[in-house]
């Protein structure tokens, strides 16, 4: 049985894997991952984050990410596929610098050369394996010339006893080494890769465009 499918979407398949109970998805995000503000923080630092930029969020949850993008001193939009995700981020963190829209990776609503950073954590395994390409495509086209990207996502546990928790919570599709996956899209779709490391429970790669 896949716990994340009961605990997150209420037991239902869903299109991709949106989360319908953010409640729940954020107070097992502070459970599981401790020291999330550190981690994040870093990924806003590493993605060059400025005053006056402008950020999209991609698969933006419950907007924690979005949010500390904003107090960084940026214009941020956090976009997810989950109404129910959306709604929330817009109550508990919603302000005239930080917004948050329904939409999918694969479909950016926001125009072309938009942005100065393109952020992605925990997403884009969300994404099916066959759509990412288009997706990584999306976060180009909003870009502009220079913008930065940092895409960002699970790093498995080495320990056999933590890795059969994961599966058993997550599913297999979180348990493989992002590094090599995340660099291989971002360069197909023509960025060119700046940096990558680990961030804790995070693998992640930045690159320019």
């Amino acid at each position: 049985m896949n716990l994340g499918r009961v605990f997150m979407h209420g037991g239902e398949r869903v299109d991709g894997a949106l989360i319908t109970r953010p409640r729940l998805y954020e107070a097992a995000g502070r459970l599981v991952f401790v020291g999330r503000g550190r981690w994040y923080r870093e990924l806003v630092r590493l993605a060059g984050v400025r005053p006056g930029d402008r950020v999209l969020d991609v698969g933006c949850g419950s907007g924690y990410l979005t949010g500390l993008a904003a107090e960084a001193g940026a214009s941020a939009l956090g976009i997810d596929a989950s109404a129910a995700m959306v709604g929330f981020a817009r109550r508990t963190v919603g302000s005239e610098s930080c917004r948050f829209e329904v939409g999918t990776a694969q479909a950016l609503p926001v125009g072309d050369g938009e942005f100065d950073v393109v952020l992605t954590s925990l997403a884009l395994h969300h994404v099916p394996d066959a759509d990412q390409p288009a997706a990584l495509a999306e976060m180009r086209r909003v870009l502009r010339s220079g913008g930065r990207l940092l895409l960002a996502d699970f790093r498995p546990p080495r320990s056999r006893v933590a890795r059969h928790f994961v599966g058993a919570v997550t599913g297999p599709r979180m348990l493989d080494d992002p590094h090599a996956r995340l660099a291989r899209l971002a360069e197909s779709a023509g960025f060119t890769l700046t940096g990558q490391g680990n961030l804790g429970f995070l693998s992640y790669v930045s690159a320019a465009k």
